[in-house]
């Protein structure tokens, strides 16, 4: 199983990226959130995830090692398959769908296309205890309203501030003070940034 790949951009889509390693150029299926992360680059380092089938090889590419392995525990649900996982890590970011599983916000992962009710609830069960502490490390600490975070957060970055930075700085605020309207939190945050 390959690890990564490092090498030349030579096509890239929200989809796909095509890295030449030499002289060999490699089909990388990939997920919205990598290719954001991409654009504009002319090198890369893809961290990769092949699937080996009767029918098929394909390689699956992420920006992040951390990214790889939210897809990796999503694959381990039944009823969610590669590509299943790619277009949910196209949908949200993976702090977000780690946020999802975490806070068992069904609703959150039921708008994406192709996940129903009954995939959210599975995805949330299995990997509630799986998931808490990939990214960073860290346990995440759910916020009293997850709400109202999330639409201060969706403005923030809106506006064109980093996600990361703005979430660390929305959690700082809320371990604060819970008790703060949307428009309170986003004046608060952009007094920090």
């Amino acid at each position: 199983m390959f690890e990564y790949i490092k090498g030349e951009i030579k096509e890239i889509s929200p989809a796909h990226i095509i890295i030449e390693n030499n002289q060999i150029g490699y089909f990388v299926n990939i997920s919205v959130n990598t290719f954001s992360q991409l654009s504009g680059q002319d090198n890369a380092v893809i961290y990769i995830y092949e699937v080996i089938r009767e029918d098929t090889h394909q390689l699956y590419g992420f920006f992040e090692k951390k990214e790889r392995e939210i897809f990796l525990h999503l694959i381990s649900v039944s009823g969610v398959g590669a590509n299943t996982a790619r277009v949910m890590l196209s949908s949200l970011t993976p702090a977000e769908i780690q946020n999802a599983i975490s806070t068992g916000t069904v609703n959150v992962l039921k708008s994406i296309k192709g996940i129903g009710a009954k995939t959210a609830e599975r995805i949330i069960v299995d990997l509630k205890d799986k998931v808490g502490k990939i990214l960073d490390g860290e346990q995440i600490i759910a916020p009293v309203n997850n709400t109202i975070k999330d639409e201060a957060l969706s403005a923030l970055v809106m506006l064109g501030f980093p996600k990361t930075k703005v979430d660390k700085i929305i959690n700082e605020i809320l371990k604060q003070n819970a008790m703060r309207s949307v428009e309170e939190l986003i004046k608060e945050a952009l007094k920090r940034i």
